[in-house]
């Protein structure tokens, strides 16, 4: 076997014009997928710039091996299609020459591969390159995507790359980083916080795109951040702030640089509707980003009544409501609007909205007492709850005329519910003249008569409820008012300080506008509160019912007060209700749970939902960083911390508080296995200790 000397000369192979009619296509062509650039792009860029590339040909023989004069296309076939339709299109003529490249030695199959497997694509610096120079020609980004068919944003992708700092692209270069990393890095247009983030991640274990956009986006307010919303990214722009924006990925509107900016423009904003509000006589204004959760709770509240409509608006408002019935009425049966019904009938909607939604008015003499909260909303809008009066602003109580001392004010008399026996001595001597009853008399029959009163109240269940309701009522939405003869309490719990951001979770907005809604509806003065709950149906009466319990209801476990047997009462409760915190709406974010825990934990939470695979991954990543990957690995999961998750549906009671030692967090878990006091064989010394221990509790 003969074989060639590789330091002899080679020989090309010849080329030469032919005409088209002479060429057809060859079965040896190895493409048979269809990819890439359409066949009617590529002819509109030949029919642009002319054929850039010859086409492979090779000699089409007779039978006894002789030329025919026609040529095969083994590579170049979608070239040859492009330029058929050409010619369809009368835009080439049938024997317009072709530049080919005639072969005659080896396989066609062999030169069709070799064709497309040793072309080497574009690296992404050479087109980013290419196109900031054709840029610099005075082509615009339309005209480079036009001319290349592709997308414009694709060439504002390729062109922001110009963005990132030469040492970081030398990087990419070579291959030190890959595409992904360098797009991350255009987020952030400062060269040399790029330089410093690169530096602290390339020599890490793993190094995600997320990780380098979060560290050069966390000194910005993002786009969808409330404040941002507030103020309107039109009105930041416009005072000189810069936005971050990312073409490579969702920026959800990007993030605003200067957050100083954004801080002063919120404040001024705010500020303005303050003096707006003040403007309307209140007393106090407090104004904040937001406020701690149950802020207003303990203030009474003023509603307000709207103002009546005036003739004309009731006119309007009467014709708006017959057009809107009438069109109903007329597409009732239809499958779909169209669309010009659909638009006027959210027109009508608007319009009578914005008649029912008129100002409130309040009165002046509570206004001079009140106050308001503005603050922005989750959305981004302003929030102004008015009408909010402290105890110490309430008007002093003045003493009922036949209001009675009940303490001891002399030998003769006691604090109610004490006892001490009649001396006859100290009766007062009988007169004529008509005077008071003996204090300590009042007290004695009115004693009576609140014995004859429970065993009254006691066998009227409706009486009993609607007494309790009233008492209730008064305790959570009327503040410190002193208008029921139970000895009961409604007391709520806050959580302010225990929880900074509650008030935005899902839960709690929906506590918040239950309370609100049925706050409106109550009178302002609470002497006519039992008038006003008389008359509800019964529906409404039991849901206000229960909105007053539940929110006395405190499941909190707190170092330094452990309830065992009140935890694992909450727990019972939870299973009763059927609560689901991740249904609620709890969410493992950074700041709510990841953030405030050990990078064990973190892992362990990961492998819990995603397997420990990828949990051994993010050990390698410094806790900022994989906080921030494991979020975005639970964000779409309805994992739990294990004080958030659903209770077994046995829950026993702890018959003796925790051991020394034994956290609240402990107890809880206790209770909730099953594994408690009462589930363990009791030494029959220490059983009727136990006993009188519940008897305490039960007296409690």
């Amino acid at each position: 076997m003969t074989t060639k000397n590789p330091k002899s000369k080679i020989a090309l192979s010849v080329s030469r014009d032919i005409p088209f009619n002479k060429l057809v296509l060859s079965q040896s062509n190895v493409r048979r997928i269809k990819a890439g650039v359409a066949i009617e792009e590529l002819a509109a860029d030949i029919a642009r710039r002319t054929l850039l590339q010859s086409l492979t040909v090779r000699p089409v023989l007779d039978a006894d091996g002789a030329e025919t004069g026609m040529f095969e296309i083994p590579a170049g076939g979608r070239r040859y299609r492009a330029l058929e339709l050409l010619v369809k299109q009368k835009r080439l003529t049938r024997t317009a020459p072709i530049p080919c490249v005639i072969r005659t030695e080896g396989l066609a199959e062999e030169d069709s591969l070799a064709e497309n497997i040793q072309r080497a694509p574009l690296h992404p610096l050479d087109q980013f390159r290419a196109f900031q120079a054709m840029r610099e020609k005075g082509m615009g980004e339309e005209e480079i995507a036009a001319a290349f068919f592709i997308s414009v944003n694709v060439v504002k992708q390729r062109l922001r790359l110009a963005s990132v700092s030469e040492t970081l692209r030398d990087a990419y270069a070579a291959d030190e980083m890959t595409l992904d990393h360098l797009m991350a890095f255009t987020v952030n247009p400062d060269h040399a916080r790029q330089v410093q983030v690169w530096e602290a991640i390339k020599d890490s274990y793993t190094k995600q795109p997320y990780q380098i956009r979060r560290m050069l986006t966390e000194d910005a307010v993002r786009a969808s951040d409330k404040r941002a919303q507030f103020i309107g990214i039109d009105a930041y722009v416009e005072a000189g702030g810069a936005v971050m924006r990312d073409l490579f990925e969702s920026d959800d509107g990007g993030w605003l640089e200067d957050i100083g900016l954004v801080d002063m423009l919120v404040t001024e904003k705010l500020n303005e509707e303050a003096e707006a509000i003040r403007a309307e006589g209140w007393k106090w204004i407090e104004v904040g980003l937001d406020f701690p959760y149950g802020h207003t709770y303990g203030l009474r509240r003023l509603f307000g009544e709207q103002e009546p409509l005036t003739d004309e608006q009731q006119a309007a408002r009467d014709a708006l409501q017959e057009e809107l019935d009438k069109l109903e009425a007329e597409y009732a049966d239809a499958p779909e609007l169209p669309d010009e019904i659909d638009e006027r009938l959210g027109e009508i909607e608007t319009a009578i909205d914005a008649i029912d939604d008129r100002p409130l008015v309040y009165d002046a003499d509570e206004v001079s007492r009140a106050g308001a909260f503005i603050s922005i909303s989750p959305s981004g809008h302003l929030h102004v709850a008015r009408g909010f009066v402290r105890p110490d602003d309430e008007l002093p109580v003045a003493p009922e005329a036949d209001e009675t001392e009940t303490s001891s004010t002399g030998d003769g008399e006691t604090e109610a519910g004490g006892s001490q026996s009649v001396d006859p001595a100290n009766e007062p001597d009988e007169d004529e003249g008509l005077k008071p009853i003996p204090d300590r008399l009042v007290t004695e029959l009115t004693a009576h008569r609140t014995v004859a009163l429970r065993l009254a109240l006691g066998g009227s269940f409706d009486t009993a409820f609607l007494t309790c309701l009233h008492k209730f009522v008064l305790d959570q939405f009327y503040g410190h008012a002193q208008d029921s003869c139970l000895e009961l309490s409604a007391k709520c719990i806050y959580f302010g300080s225990q929880a900074p951001g509650l008030g935005e979770t899902p839960y709690a907005t929906a506590l918040n506008e239950r309370h609100e809604a049925f706050s409106g509806n109550l009178p302002n003065d609470p002497e006519k509160l039992w008038g006003h709950l008389e008359v509800l149906d019964s529906d409404t009466r039991q849901a206000l019912f229960a909105h007053c319990v539940a929110l006395t209801a405190n499941a909190t476990v707190e170092a330094y007060n452990r309830r065992p047997r009140a935890i694992a009462d909450a727990d019972r409760l939870a299973v009763t209700v059927g609560l689901d915190m991740a249904a609620a709406g709890w969410k493992p974010t950074a700041e709510a749970y990841l953030g405030r825990v050990t990078k064990a934990r973190i892992a362990a939470a990961v492998a819990e939902v995603k397997g420990d695979k990828i949990a051994s991954d993010l050990e390698a990543l410094k806790k900022d960083a994989m906080v921030a990957r494991a979020e975005d690995l639970l964000a779409d999961t309805s994992w739990l911390p294990e004080p958030l998750r659903k209770p077994k549906e046995t829950v026993e009671v702890p018959s003796e508080d925790v051991a020394g030692g034994e956290t609240a967090e402990s107890a809880r878990s206790a209770a909730n296995d099953g594994e408690t006091a009462m589930d363990q064989e009791d030494d029959p010394a220490d059983t009727d200790e136990a006993g009188q221990d519940d008897e305490m509790v039960a007296a409690e």
